[in-house]
């Protein structure tokens, strides 16, 4: 037989799609790549072209990228991938290539504020099928019975280059979480594309199913993706925390938080985008309903996170903040893209972060809120993608046409669900993620 190399890319549905060529062309497709096609960017996550202003017309390029390698050896049959860029055929980068528009994102945050960004993406997955794991929430018993699972997995993240960090039981129902260590820029959301993809593979070697979805059940726990961030000056040393600054974060540190927190309602069609993202984005579920800051609070958007270390160089090191209104319907660059833009946002506006909550935000009145300078997030992806629509600061991060063929895609996608309930389209996320 052939060995084949697929080169995909993380597209708007936050879906691995691509082509697969000889290997032995690889060198030759580093440098000239593959063919792509530009209405491509609106096929949303249940197969279906949304509107697009390409129609038949056009010619893109996907450029393998070598670093994105991966090569995954299983009993019955090896797998082997990669992941690129689209660019035109004149070699620019492509309006609507996510790796592309986070690549714009860091190169700003680098102009404005001399930084680059570390960052990780922890996700939460669950097995299809009924596994019979009652009372195993975060259990020993509920890791044994997938231990095979979760060492194949982590072997393979390790022999794609990162770094496992650890793997348990989470919560729900036939639910994981996986966590790998932090990477330089936009590596660390081409590792939350591949740890997606081997994740799915590794599951089926062992002939079961993980889906991503970002909650299966109305009534049960959510799967959520959380983004932790800190920033490297130019010398290769912290710039995150501060000794002497509200919940140690450095003035870079709040500015930046700052401006997610103000952009948050705005960017949330981008980090939790699917119908059913906003089944779990509620109170007391410990992902995210309001726009707050909180300090070690699992119900906060965007929090503070606890240090492990008392050295005083490795505090600084370990010290970050993570964005928790995300999931895994979201493509990893660009929803990262978002949040690093509105975080420059708030660097550029001068903004400081309000002090860290400390109570149930669910108890306060409207006016309450907006006395303290909070607002509830959206309650649903047609409300996310109007807010999005309206900011013009927002929209004016991305290319021109950027935003109206997102929410054309997005708007794709809610028609199909139309005539569903919400059990029906937890079935139909479940089955695409």
């Amino acid at each position: 037989m052939t060995p084949l190399i697929f080169v995909g890319t993380s597209d708007l549905a936050g879906k691995t799609r691509g082509k697969a060529f000889p290997l032995d062309q690889l060198e030759k497709r580093l440098q000239r790549g593959i063919g792509w096609t530009p209405t491509n960017v609106q096929i949303n996550c249940f197969d279906v072209i949304a509107e697009s202003p390409f129609g038949a017309l056009g010619d893109l390029l996907l450029i393998p990228d070598a670093a994105t390698q991966v090569q995954a050896e299983f009993v019955d049959k090896p797998e082997h991938f990669i992941l690129g860029d689209i660019v035109t055929l004149e070699g620019e980068p492509w309006d609507f290539c996510t790796r592309s528009l986070l690549k714009s994102a860091l190169a700003r945050l680098q102009d404005v504020a001399g930084v680059t960004l570390l960052s990780a993406f922890e996700h939460e997955f669950q097995l299809k099928g009924n596994l019979d794991m009652a009372g195993e929430a975060y259990g020993r018993s509920g890791f044994e019975m997938q231990r095979t699972l979760c060492e194949l997995l982590m072997h393979q993240l390790e022999a794609a280059g990162f770094a496992p960090d650890s793997i348990m039981k989470e919560y729900g129902p036939n639910q994981y979480e996986v966590v790998v260590g932090p990477e330089i820029g936009v590596r660390s959301a081409d590792a939350a594309v591949i740890l997606r993809e081997l994740t799915r593979s590794c599951a089926r070697a062992l002939g079961q199913e993980a889906t991503f979805t970002p909650i299966r059940d109305p009534e049960s726990v959510g799967n959520g993706v959380h983004i932790h961030m800190s920033f490297l000056d130019q010398a290769g040393d912290p710039a995150t925390y501060d000794a002497t600054g509200p919940s140690g974060m450095s003035g870079l540190t709040r500015a930046f938080a700052a401006g997610v927190l103000k952009y948050m309602d705005s960017i949330l069609a981008l980090t939790a985008p699917s119908a059913i993202s906003y089944l779990r984005l509620t109170p007391h579920r410990w992902s995210a309903a309001y726009n707050n800051l909180g300090f070690r609070d699992r119900e906060a958007s965007l929090r503070v996170c606890p240090v492990t270390t008392k050295d005083p160089a490795s505090f600084a090191r370990q010290f970050n903040i993570e964005y928790r209104a995300a999931d895994a319907a979201a493509c990893p660059h660009l929803a990262l893209a978002a949040i690093v833009h509105a975080g420059v946002q708030g660097i550029e506006e001068g903004l400081e972060a309000p002090e860290p909550t400390e109570e149930d935000l669910s108890l306060l009145t409207p006016t309450e809120l907006s006395d303290q300078g909070y607002v509830r997030l959206p309650q649903s992806l047609e409300k996310a993608l109007d807010l999005f629509s309206a900011n013009r600061t927002v929209i004016g991060w991305f290319p021109e046409p950027f935003a109206r063929v997102y929410t054309a895609h997005k708007m794709s996608e809610i028609d199909h669900l139309s005539e569903m309930d919400n059990i029906q389209r937890c079935a139909a996320y479940e089955k695409t993620y």
